[in-house]
C-alpha cells in the first residue's frame, strides 16, 4: 500500500502495523503447511495402510490429521485476530486525526469537511480482514512451493515458474482492464451520494417546491453511470478471473502428467507418491495469485483509499503541540483586522459574492477596536456589511487575511480550541443544537454539572420551560433539536454560550427568534455577564440590546465607520443624519427655484 503521495504519517502508520503483518505471515506459513495435511494423510493411507492393512496405523494417521485440522482452525482464526487488531491499531492512529481535519474542514470552509477520509480508512481496515489480504500474506509460501518443486524435479520447479508467470501477467493484464472503470465508478457513486444526502438534508425545501422528481432525475442518472462502470470492470475482471484458475487447474494436472512422464524416465525424486504432492504443491503455489486476481476490486479500491489518505494527511500536516496558555480574562483587541471567507462556500455562507476573475473579495478591510473586560458591545450595520463574518473571527473560527484578533494578547484562531473552548460563548445565527437531553446541550456535552446547567437556565428565563417539558432538563430533544420551537432552540442556544461563566461571549443575532419578553430576558442576561466581567459581543439589527451595552460598532461594506461609547457614536450618527437631512432640503429648495435664481 506505500504509494509516493503517501505522507510521513502513513509511513509511520505502517511501520506501527508492521508487528501485527509479521506474525500474520508466520501464521500463514503454519497454515500453508497444514492445508496439506489432508493429502499427506491420503497419501499415507494409500502408501501405508493399504499395503500393510495395519489399523493401528489408520488411527494414528486419523488422530494425527484431526489434531491439523484443530491447530489450522485455531491458527486460522489467531490470524484473523492479529489482523483486526492491526486494523483497530489503525483506527486508533488514524481516526482522530481524519476527524479533525473534517470538523475543521466545515468550521473553515477549507474544502476538508467531506466524510471521504473516514469511508476511506474503513476501506483500508476492512480490507486488512478481507481474503484478499490473506491472499497477499500469503504469497511468500508461494516461493517455497516452487522450491520443493525444483527438489523434487527441476523441470517441475521450471513449469511451475512459467505457469506463475503467466498468472502474473494474467493479473497484470486484469489491472490494466478494471482499474479505470473501478476508479471512474467509485468517483460517481460519491457524487451520487453527495447529491442524496443533499437532497435529504433540503427536503423541505424540496418538498414545498416539487424538486423531487429532477433531484431524483439527476441522481438516477450518476446511479446508472455508476452501475454501468462498475459492470464494464465486473466484466473484465470475470474473463481474468476464469482465466486465473484455468492456469491453476491446468498446472495442477500438467504438474502430474510431467510428473508420471519422469516416474517412467526413472527422473523423480521420491518415487511415485511425488506425482500426487507436486500437483498438489502447484495448485496451493497459484492459489494467492488466483485469490489476489478474483478480489482485484477491493485491491483497486483500497489503494486508491489509501493514495488519498496520503495525500489529505501530507497537505494538512498534524500541528506541533502548544504551549498552554493561561486561563484569559476576556480583554479583547482587534487590530487591523482584514478577512476574505476561506472559500467560495464560506463567501456564499457570509452572503459576499465571489468574483468571476478568481480574485480575493474582501469582507472585512481594516477594522481596530479593543474592548476592556465587563464591555459590552453592539455591532450594527445593513445586511451583507461584515457583521457575522466578524463574529466568526472574534470567536476563532475564520483567520484573518491581515491583522489579528487577540484575546489577553494571544491569537483567539491559533489558541488550542480544547483549551480556550470553556472561556469562549458563541451563539451563531442558525442555532445548531444535538441529539441528546437538554441539560447535555447545556453543558455542551461535557460532564454534567448541574447546579451551572440550572444557573445558566435561570439566566435566560428557561428554567420554568424546561421544567414543563415532559421529563425537564433529562428531556431528548432529538437531532437539531426537531422537538423544540425556534424560540426554544435559541434561548437554549444562549443558554449553552453563558453556561460556566465564560470571559468572552459573542452573539450573533441572539433575538431573531425571540418575542418581547425573550428580548427583556436577552437584556437582563447580558447586563448579568457583564456584571461578573464577561466581554460580550452582539451583532444585532434590533436596536433594544443597546440599552445594555456600553460600547457601538457600525458597520458598512465590510469598513468600520465609527467606533466608541455608545452614546457618543448614537450622537455622531445621529449629527450625521440631521445635516444629510438638511443638505437634502437644501438641494430639493434650490431645485424649487426657478431659472435666476429670483424668489417669486
Amino acid at each position: 500500500m506505500s504509494s509516493p503521495k503517501n505522507s510521513n504519517e502513513l509511513q509511520a502508520v505502517l511501520a506501527q502495523l508492521r508487528p501485527y503483518f509479521v506474525r500474520c505471515g508466520w501464521f500463514s506459513l503454519v497454515v500453508a503447511v497444514l492445508v496439506l495435511a489432508p493429502s499427506g494423510y491420503m497419501l499415507e493411507v494409500y502408501g501405508r495402510v493399504v499395503t500393510s492393512r495395519s489399523y493401528l496405523t489408520l488411527g494414528m494417521l486419523t488422530v494425527l490429521v484431526l489434531v491439523a485440522y484443530v491447530v489450522l482452525e485455531v491458527v486460522e482464526y489467531a490470524r484473523g485476530e492479529v489482523l483486526e487488531a492491526a486494523g483497530r491499531a489503525l483506527d486508533a492512529r488514524l481516526e482522530p486525526r481524519l476527524y479533525a481535519i473534517i470538523f475543521d474542514g466545515r468550521v473553515r470552509g477549507t474544502g476538508s469537511g467531506s466524510q471521504a477520509p473516514l469511508h476511506d480508512l474503513r476501506t483500508v481496515r476492512e480490507f486488512l480482514v478481507s481474503p484478499a489480504m490473506h491472499a497477499i500474506l500469503e504469497a511468500p509460501v508461494a516461493l517455497i512451493m516452487a522450491v520443493l518443486l525444483f527438489l523434487i524435479s527441476p523441470w517441475l520447479g521450471l513449469m511451475a515458474l512459467v505457469f506463475g508467470a503467466a498468472q502474473t501477467l494474467v493479473a497484470w493484464f486484469n489491472e490494466r482492464a478494471t482499474q479505470a472503470p473501478l476508479v471512474q465508478a467509485n468517483v460517481v457513486a460519491q457524487q451520487a451520494q453527495q447529491q442524496a444526502e443533499d437532497t435529504l438534508r433540503n427536503a423541505e425545501v424540496v418538498e414545498a417546491m416539487g424538486m423531487l422528481r429532477q433531484l431524483y432525475a439527476r441522481w438516477l442518472q450518476r446511479q446508472r453511470e455508476f452501475l454501468g462502470l462498475q459492470a464494464q470492470a465486473s466484466e473484465s475482471g470475470g474473463g481474468y478471473q476464469a482465466l486465473a484458475k484455468l492456469l491453476q487447474g491446468v498446472l495442477s494436472s500438467a504438474l502430474l502428467g510431467l510428473a508420471c512422464w519422469l516416474l517412467l524416465h526413472d527422473e523423480l525424486h521420491g518415487g511415485g507418491g511425488m506425482m500426487i504432492i507436486a500437483s498438489i504443491l502447484g495448485g496451493r503455489m497459484l492459489a494467492p495469485l488466483v485469490q489476489l486476481v478474483a478480489q482485484w476490486q477491493t485491491v483497486v479500491q483500497v489503494r486508491g483509499a489509501w493514495a488519498r489518505l496520503g495525500q489529505l494527511l501530507a497537505q494538512i500536516p498534524a500541528q506541533a503541540p502548544q504551549m498552554p496558555l493561561p486561563a484569559p480574562l476576556g480583554k479583547l483587541e482587534v487590530v487591523q483586522l482584514s478577512a476574505a471567507a476561506p472559500t467560495a462556500m464560506g463567501a456564499a455562507a457570509a452572503n459576499v459574492p465571489v468574483p468571476a476573475s478568481g480574485g480575493v473579495q474582501m469582507i472585512l478591510r481594516g477594522l481596530q477596536f479593543e474592548l476592556q473586560p465587563g464591555d459590552g458591545l453592539a455591532v450594527a450595520g445593513p445586511s451583507a456589511s461584515g457583521k457575522s463574518t466578524l463574529a466568526r473571527l472574534l470567536v476563532g473560527l475564520w483567520p484573518a487575511a491581515a491583522g489579528s484578533v487577540r484575546l489577553d494578547g494571544a491569537s483567539v484562531y491559533s489558541w488550542n480550541k480544547q483549551e480556550l473552548g470553556p472561556y469562549l460563548g458563541y451563539l451563531p445565527q442558525t442555532v445548531d443544537l444535538f441529539d441528546g437531553t437538554v441539560a447535555e446541550n447545556i453543558a455542551r456535552f461535557g460532564a454534567l454539572e448541574m447546579d451551572k446547567v440550572e444557573a445558566a437556565a435561570r439566566e435566560v428565563g428557561l428554567h420554568e420551560l424546561i421544567l414543563a417539558l415532559p421529563k425537564g432538563y433529562d428531556t431528548v430533544i432529538g437531532p437539531g433539536g426537531a422537538r423544540l420551537s425556534g424560540g426554544q432552540r435559541q434561548r437554549i442556544g444562549l443558554a449553552r454560550a453563558l453556561y460556566g461563566h465564560p470571559v468572552l461571549v459573542v452573539l450573533d443575532e441572539p433575538n431573531s427568534s425571540l418575542d418581547e419578553e425573550g428580548d427583556e430576558l436577552l437584556n437582563r442576561a447580558i447586563a448579568a455577564a457583564r456584571a461578573r466581567g464577561t466581554t460580550v459581543v452582539v451583532v444585532t439589527h434590533r436596536m433594544g440590546v443597546l440599552g445594555v451595552v456600553n460600547k457601538l460598532l457600525l458597520l458598512r461594506e465590510g469598513q468600520q465607520v465609527a467606533f466608541g461609547p455608545r452614546d457618543e457614536v448614537m450622537a455622531a450618527v445621529n449629527k450625521a443624519q440631521q445635516a444629510s437631512a438638511k443638505g437634502q432640503a437644501a438641494v430639493a429648495g434650490d431645485a424649487a427655484l426657478p431659472a435666476g435664481g429670483a424668489v417669486q
